[in-house]
């Protein structure tokens, strides 16, 4: 850490209600959008960890909302692991660490937004799915997230990031960028484009199944991705959601569906090589599994009818808006290479082929697991 960061951290620490005195510290690099850093604290000599992190409020536009449905959430979580029995509960649910006013953030002298939780130790995070035991911890992870929530109003928290999985929307700007092709790229995404308008006809599946109240809002995570599982060094076994920025009103099916897109294919998001992309069976039944062993229990038949369709549409969405982003020149997401989001998108949409393939033993694995 140089100077400059350890100075940062020693003053940010300082408005927080941490025990002891700053010791030292270090970036993690994770994430995308927020700036993070873990911290050690000594206190009487005992040291105390915690991970302080900025929030980009120019994606989240309402911070102070965001952190109220954290800290809403994380004590409604709490409460029902004790009524359970769990064991371990701080390495199981996330603490926020209010600031010396009380309130869950601080804003610095630059307008910058912080926030502070305690550390989860013993525990990492993986890229990409190794095995089929680490896709059932992590169906089993966020299904029981979902179960812990499924009595908590989600009219009590406000939506951080509006329409954020609205397929039809994300269609409909994906379309837009087609017709401006201000940056002349049309023609070397010509089959990506032609792939995604076939899909045209099932774009608005979920959002009709809401809005005819076939399936209920309730509250979600919204950003399912396997590298948002915490699981333990020693035995696997997953241990806490993070990052739940996104963890707002929502439908369970484009949690699972996420699951599905990031927990069946032994892939990198960005994969070149097409030819290994494929959903793998092992994987998605270790999912299905782990998921409906804890959120099966207040699944809706028609929830559980519109998993194995969920991964295809969660996918397709995520691809889209990769496309979107290359068509509009590269603006949103990070790139590390030209072409790198047309790259990411062929990935999404090969997946979606290897799903189509597989979809009749999907759904019977479903069926059998219900």
């Amino acid at each position: 850490m140089n100077p400059e960061e350890r100075e940062k951290l020693t003053r940010i620490g300082k408005q927080f209600q941490v025990p002891g005195e700053f010791h030292d510290g270090h970036r993690i690099k994770i994430g995308h959008i927020n700036e993070t850093f873990a911290a050690t604290y000594l206190h009487y000599g005992t040291p105390f960890k915690v991970v302080h992190q900025t929030l980009n409020t120019q994606v989240f536009r309402d911070p102070e909302g965001l952190m109220r449905n954290v800290v809403r959430v994380t004590e409604h979580v709490r409460r029902k692991l004790a009524d359970q029995g769990h064991d371990e509960i701080p390495r199981r649910v996330l603490q926020a660490v209010p600031a010396r006013d009380g309130k869950f953030f601080h804003i610095d002298d630059s307008g910058q937004f912080w926030r502070t939780f305690i550390f989860v130790d013993g525990v990492r995070s993986y890229d990409a799915v190794e095995t089929p035991k680490q896709a059932y911890q992590a169906g089993h992870a966020f299904g029981q997230f979902q179960a812990a929530l499924s009595d908590l109003p989600a009219s009590q928290l406000v939506e951080t990031i509006p329409d954020f999985h609205h397929t039809p929307k994300r269609f409909e700007r994906l379309l837009k960028a087609i017709a401006t092709d201000e940056f002349k790229r049309y023609d070397t995404a010509r089959e990506e484009i032609a792939f995604a308008e076939s899909m045209a006809p099932h774009v608005a599946r979920l959002v009709e199944a809401e809005a005819r109240r076939e399936v209920p809002l309730r509250v979600t995570h919204n950003d399912t991705k396997f590298n948002n599982v915490l699981l333990d060094n020693a035995t696997g076994e997953a241990m806490c959601v993070v990052d739940l920025d996104t963890v707002m009103p929502g439908l369970v099916l484009y949690d699972f569906g996420d699951m599905v897109r990031t927990t069946t294919s032994r892939t990198a998001e960005d994969e070149l090589y097409l030819d290994r992309v494929e959903l793998e069976m092992p994987m998605f039944e270790a999912l299905v599994r782990g998921y409906l062993e804890t959120a099966g229990g207040f699944l809706t038949p028609a929830e559980k009818r519109l998993l194995v369709f969920s991964g295809k549409l969660i996918t397709f969405t995520i691809g889209i808006r990769f496309l979107t982003d290359f068509l509009e020149g590269d603006h949103y997401f990070r790139i590390h290479r030209e072409r790198h989001n047309l790259d990411r998108c062929r990935k999404q949409f090969r997946l979606i082929q290897s799903i189509n393939e597989r979809e009749e033993q999907m759904q019977a694995i479903v069926d059998r697991l219900s």
